[in-house]
């Protein structure tokens, strides 16, 4: 299993990021996907689950605000994160559902106020 995230980036509060996640080495078609993320000094936490067929489920804190989805024929998993906030700062990762211990390296939001 290999999860590459991208599309990290420095950017002020209210502004936009789109996540992109490549995946190999499972069936990504078949499998949910989630993003993660990891602030400095906090534990991980999940952020957004998006299931086979697309549908996407959201942690309270980003709810309206982030938009999970995915390109089954692509093997992509993408987060379009809008009205940013500092706290979303931290590092963004992708991981199958149920888990993996296949994190990569995520990547880094910062969001500066």
């Amino acid at each position: 299993v290999q999860l590459q995230a991208s599309g990290g980036g420095t950017v002020q509060a209210g502004g936009s990021l789109r996540l992109s996640c490549a995946a190999s080495g499972f069936i990504f078609k078949t499998n949910s996907m989630v993003w993660y993320r990891q602030a400095p000094g906090r534990q991980r936490e999940l952020v957004a689950t998006i299931a086979p067929d697309g549908n996407a489920y959201y942690a309270d804190s980003v709810k309206g605000r982030f938009i999970g989805s995915r390109d089954n024929a692509k093997d992509i998993l993408y987060l379009q994160m809008s009205g940013l906030k500092p706290d979303d700062t931290g590092v963004y990762y992708c991981n199958r559902w149920p888990l993996t211990r296949h994190w990569g390296q995520g990547t880094l939001v910062t969001v500066s106020s």
